[in-house]
């Protein structure tokens, strides 16, 4: 599958209805979505024939990403029953039966059961600002235990130092792969302007 057959697909994945701010509810755009995976999958090929986890899953959009570049199965994992719904809808809608859903805590799931289960792991994890203060730390932790080969995932560029001593720290490889302008949309009442622009690390770590 060519990137702009990619990126047209998941444009037609709904996103939430009544985003949750305590969650911190952003949608990843088709935009960048197409590209994380395309790279997964293109560079490293951790996608085709793996199994695939998405922490933090939302709708769904890089679950039906990888399931559409047949990952041989991938679980998305979130606590939200509302954003479950529309991620099953959009699972059913693709036709897609490579795909499946946990709703849990990520930040307490329980280590063992899943310890290494996953050749690989994608997420865009809450940044951690406003209520969420480390909340980054706590998904990327979970997803390092769950991944037997690699994480994929996005990180503000501000934190990269604090993610590089982390990583070393756990004695995991990191690698940024790209820097990303996150476009963020007005979502809540408290937003001034239209859209934000954010720079992100698009961040691979191998655990091998």
């Amino acid at each position: 599958m060519k990137l702009k057959e990619l990126e047209s697909c998941l444009q037609q994945v709904d996103v939430f209805e009544d985003p949750k701010l305590l969650l911190e509810q952003y949608p990843t755009s088709p935009h960048i979505a197409a590209r994380m995976l395309y790279t997964i999958h293109n560079s490293f090929d951790d996608i085709e024939s793996r199994l695939v986890a998405d922490l933090g899953c939302g709708c769904g959009v890089l679950s039906v990403g990888a399931a559409m570049l047949d990952a041989g199965l991938c679980v998305g994992f979130d606590i939200d029953e509302d954003a479950l719904e529309i991620f099953s809808r959009n699972a059913e809608e693709f036709e897609l039966t490579n795909i499946d859903m946990v709703q849990c805590d990520v930040c307490s799931l329980e280590s063992d059961r899943f310890y290494n289960k996953f050749d690989t792991v994608i997420m865009n994890p809450p940044f951690g600002t406003k209520h969420n203060k480390g909340m980054d730390m706590h998904f990327l932790k979970t997803a390092l235990n769950m991944a037997s080969n690699a994480v994929y995932s996005l990180h503000k560029t501000s934190t990269r130092e604090h993610i590089q001593k982390k990583a070393s720290d756990w004695k995991v490889k990191m690698e940024v792969l790209a820097e990303l302008r996150y476009d963020l949309p007005a979502t809540y009442k408290f937003h001034k302007k239209k859209s934000v622009d954010i720079e992100v690390d698009f961040i691979r770590f191998s655990t091998t």
